[in-house]
């Protein structure tokens, strides 16, 4: 398969080209609407594939659906360390590269609402997110 390794914040530039036919992305969980937790910059991803007209789907296991949390507001967000954000490592060296004193936001996942999915593809098949309980 024809591809090319972008940076994350060309997908929208991309996706705008015309270069991009559809996206597929991972879950690390799926609340019983259809709403999807997954890594940060995954919301983007696919509210810019919805703009742009381009099919955008979530591939997971049916264990990662999870009945008992209603909607994604319900899923808690982790909090990363700001390290992670002022430091790059060049070798064993550690090297700041935000300003000292600067403070540093660093969420691990964010959740996309189901509106933006066209659907959900497990080892049972395709659904469409409202139609996860179904899998179950």
């Amino acid at each position: 398969m024809p591809h090319k390794v972008i940076t994350d914040n060309a997908g929208g530039f991309y996706m705008q080209q015309g270069e991009v036919d559809l996206c597929i992305v991972g879950a690390d969980r799926i609340a019983a609407n259809g709403d999807v937790a997954n890594k940060i910059g995954t919301y983007q991803k696919a509210v810019l594939a919805y703009e742009n007209g381009i099919p955008f789907y979530v591939a997971a296991p049916t264990s990662t659906i999870d009945l008992k949390c209603p909607t994604g507001a319900a899923i808690p967000i982790e909090e990363r360390d700001e390290d992670e954000v002022h430091y790059v490592y060049e070798g064993a060296r550690r090297v700041r590269v935000s300003p000292k004193g600067a403070r540093a936001a660093n969420p691990a996942f964010d959740v996309t609402p189901a509106r933006y999915i066209t659907g959900i593809i497990t080892e049972q098949g395709i659904v469409k997110p409202g139609e996860v309980k179904r899998l179950l």
